[in-house]
């Protein structure tokens, strides 16, 4: 399972340990991905989803998974968020008409 939130691409970035002598060493800092269910209420389900905290705010600050997958560009999403977004969009045009 890859260290990647599926709603923003954040991954794992590089950087050094420095200890008090100033040695560097290399070292991974890994996002703080959960496991959490979400709630689409256009296609009126749960999802899973494997998200970093800061995009459960996000998520949250626009307004709901729909709005923020409408909203996300499709190219940092998962394969799996790509689909829920054309699910939901398939579905609202269906309701507009």
């Amino acid at each position: 399972m890859s260290r990647r939130c599926e709603l923003t691409a954040k991954g794992p970035q590089v950087g050094h340990k420095v200890s008090h002598s100033n040695h560097k060493t290399k070292r991974r800092f890994l996002p703080n991905l959960c496991n959490v269910t979400l709630i689409s209420e256009t296609l009126g389900r749960n999802v899973r989803l494997r998200v970093s905290t800061n995009a459960l705010k996000s998520v949250d600050h626009n307004g709901g998974l729909d709005a923020f997958l409408l909203k996300a560009n499709s190219g940092d999403l998962s394969p799996k968020a790509v689909e829920l977004k054309r699910q939901i969009e398939k579905k609202k045009l269906a309701a507009a008409s």
